[in-house]
Parts: structure tokens; sequence; C-alpha cells
């Protein structure tokens, strides 16, 4: 579904990505996960054509696309959840979803639309006349994910979907949206900060610190099989203790020596 080869992006004369290569597959969900600053947003904007790499190369369904600029057809075929949900506040819920379905054209495709949106989220049906600023934190990002659902992507770009939310509301929305997403076989690439969230809503994470891509693998490889000091400390709670090898399966510590399998 979508490829970056060595993808290199500058602010001016600062290089915000330094060779990113990852690969998508279709009906996959996957997540970045990274500090703020360390280049999240800037894959997707280099994805989505706001930003063109200096260096490598962007595939999406079999076409290079890495040369196309935000006023072409870079967003085509792919929906887009900024940071901060981005609803219009003042219109209705129903303004608000067809403001991303009107990206098809007639009446009774906007109407099929909609009804798709309400098959994701049927908790919207009975607030559809309401103004947006009426809703809670969560229905409002509710609002923003079935907008950019609406026109039927072929991929989804999340921003830090959850990021205003509360911790539980932020895990419970990605497990609800992951299970949405896997119902109908979206793919997805989301960004965020908090690793309890991407774990619970990706089949494949990858570590970005710096503009680099540390270590791409599933929850468990990056758990149990760090890459890196750096991915260790980044991911879980653990503590870092500073330690002598002795043997292929002993290692030599302050708090004595650890015996098992080391892979």
């Amino acid at each position: 579904m979508l490829k970056m080869i060595g993808v290199e992006t500058f602010y001016g004369k600062i290089k915000a990505l330094h060779g990113v290569s990852l690969a998508v597959k279709a009906g996959q969900l996957v997540c970045i996960l990274g500090a703020n600053g360390a280049g999240k947003t800037t894959i997707l904007k280099t994805i989505c054509g706001a930003l063109e790499p200096q260096k490598g190369t962007v595939v999406f369904s079999g076409q290079d696309i890495t040369a196309w600029q935000p006023d072409k057809t870079a967003k085509q075929g792919m929906g887009h959840v900024p940071e901060g949900r981005e609803v219009f506040p003042f219109l209705t819920v129903k303004e608000n979803l067809e403001m991303g379905a009107y990206s098809r054209k007639g009446k009774n495709e906007i109407d099929a639309d909609l009804e798709m949106v309400f098959h994701y989220f049927p908790d919207l049906k009975n607030k559809i006349n309401l103004q947006a600023v009426l809703l809670s934190g969560g229905q409002q990002q509710r609002v923003a994910l079935a907008r950019a659902m609406a026109p039927r992507p072929d991929i989804l770009l999340l921003d830090e979907p959850f990021s205003s939310m509360d911790s539980e509301l932020r895990e419970q929305l990605a497990r609800e949206v992951r299970h949405l997403l896997r119902r109908d076989g979206i793919t997805a690439i989301m960004v965020t900060h908090d690793q309890h969230e991407a774990f619970a809503m990706a089949d494949q994470i990858g570590v970005l610190g710096n503009g680099k891509l540390l270590q791409w693998g599933n929850g468990y490889d990056l758990y149990h099989r760090p890459s890196s000091r750096f991915v260790a400390d980044f991911i879980g709670q653990g503590v870092l203790i500073p330690g002598e090898i002795i043997d292929d399966n002993k290692i030599s510590t302050e708090l004595g020596i650890v015996s098992g399998k080391m892979t």
C-alpha cells in the first residue's frame, strides 16, 4: 500500500528525517511512536504531499508520489485527522460530516457515505443536528475521525488523534478505532508519543528518535527485544542497570549474576 525508501526531509537547513524507510501493507494498522520533535508529523506531511523530501522516494498504491504537491492530487485516496480534533465547532455534526463526504459528488453518494459513517459511529446519529461545540471532547474526536473516513479513503493518516484526552479515554478510543478499522480492512498510519496508545492500536510500531527510524516491529519485540538502549529506555517502564556479559547465558550486574537465554 505504502512505501518510504530512504526519505530525507528538511525544514530549511535543518534535517527532520534521516533516511527513513518503511513499508505498510494493505489493511495494516501502523504506529510511529516517538517523543515531541522526533519527526512524527513530518512523516505524515511527507506522505500526504504537504512536504516534499529532498531525498528518497514515497510510493502509494504502486505510484511514485514523491513530488506531489498539496495543490495537486497528493491527498487523493488519503484521509487525514490532524492533531487537535479540527472540527468546525459551530457547524452541526451532519454539516461537519458532509464536508468530508463532499469529496465525492452527488447526493446519493453523499448519503451513502453518511450511512457508512453511522455504521462506524452509531452514537453520532442521535446527535446529527447538534452543533459540534456542544459535544464532549471524545465525541468531537469521533466526528473528526468520521469526517476523515466519510470519503472512504484507501489509507487513513492519524496525527496524535487522542492527544487532547485523558489517558483512560485515549486507550479506550484507540481500541475502539482499531476495532472499526480492522473490521473493515482500512489501512491506517497513526503517530503518537504515547506508547500505551500505540500498543492498543497498532499491528506494527516504528520507534522514531531525532528523525531516525530506530526499530520496526510488533509490540512484543519492541518491549522484550529492543534494538538499542534508546528504544529500551523509551518503551516500557523499566530501569536500566549496567552489566557485563560473562558468557552466552549470564550477565554480571550490581544485583548479582542474571542467567537466562539472550536473543
